[in-house]
């Protein structure tokens, strides 16, 4: 491609994902990100320092990019203004205008979330921008479901879990893979989803968690009211038709344990 592919969210799990496997397939590309270049990083990549909050170096930053890969999230409503600035700082620009690849999750509009429903006007303003757009939507990270554990660590003498929900969760990196396809190729619009190789009890991953970490605790299933729960009970955040992620949640910790026993990691 001519030019280098712009990242925003960078530096977060996935968009280090994204930037690695652009560059591991020998691609041009920038980083945007709020905060200046670290000192050190010598990554052969431009950095462009940005605020998809204020507008700050926007303009700058989609210069001359064929493909704008959108990982940034506020985690909330923000992320509606924030898409919105950027397909607008993207559509004035001179010359052909970007191909905006937005990665979004399987349930959004199933599951009665504030942060989905953010996520669900964040795409209409993309498909309404006038811009060439592909959306991926993907299930739960394995990262999320491990952190979901993690945090639960201060507990007295146990974890709890969501009582009927299932995840799931697939390989970041997968994700990353299919995100660069899809940024190198033709706008698709909204493509097929992806789901994790595995649907499992979230009673189940804690456990698998807690075991892989060496952690003796019980997991007490937790029955919730409200309606985010009762969406997940029904299965609204997943897609079995699309179980096309290759590493289970077993694998995922396996290799994650191997990295923090690896010399000078972690």
């Amino acid at each position: 491609m001519n030019g280098p592919i712009l990242v925003t969210g960078a530096t977060g799990t996935l968009g280090r994902a994204v930037v690695r496997r652009l560059l591991d397939d020998g691609q041009e590309v920038r980083v945007l990100s709020r905060r200046p270049r670290p000192a050190g990083d010598n990554e052969p990549y431009d950095w462009a320092t940005g605020d998809l909050r204020t507008g700050a170096g926007i303009d700058a930053a989609v210069a001359g990019v064929p493909a704008i890969v959108h990982c940034a999230t506020t985690g909330g409503r923000g992320d509606i203004a924030a898409t919105r600035l950027l397909t607008e700082v993207a559509g004035r620009r001179e010359g052909d205008p970007p191909h905006l690849v937005y990665i979004s999750i399987v349930g959004i509009d199933r599951v009665n979330f504030f942060y989905y429903r953010a996520k669900l006007a964040a795409e209409r303003v993309i498909e309404s921008s006038g811009l060439p757009w592909s959306t991926l939507r993907t299930t739960q990270f394995h990262d999320l479901i491990a952190l979901i554990t993690e945090a639960q660590g201060r507990l007295p003498a146990a974890n709890f879990s969501i009582s009927g929900a299932r995840f799931q969760p697939i390989e970041v990196r997968e994700v990353a893979e299919r995100l660069v396809e899809l940024a190198t190729g033709e706008p698709a619009g909204r493509v097929p989803d992806m789901g994790g190789p595995e649907i499992r009890t979230h009673t189940d991953l804690a456990r698998v968690y807690l075991e892989s970490v060496g952690r003796r605790r019980r997991v007490l299933p937790l029955r919730l009211p409200g309606r985010v729960f009762r969406d997940l009970r029904r299965g609204g955040n997943l897609t079995p038709d699309r179980s096309v992620g290759r590493v289970t949640f077993e694998e995922y910790l396996k290799e994650r344990k191997g990295r923090k026993k690896a010399p000078g990691v972690g």
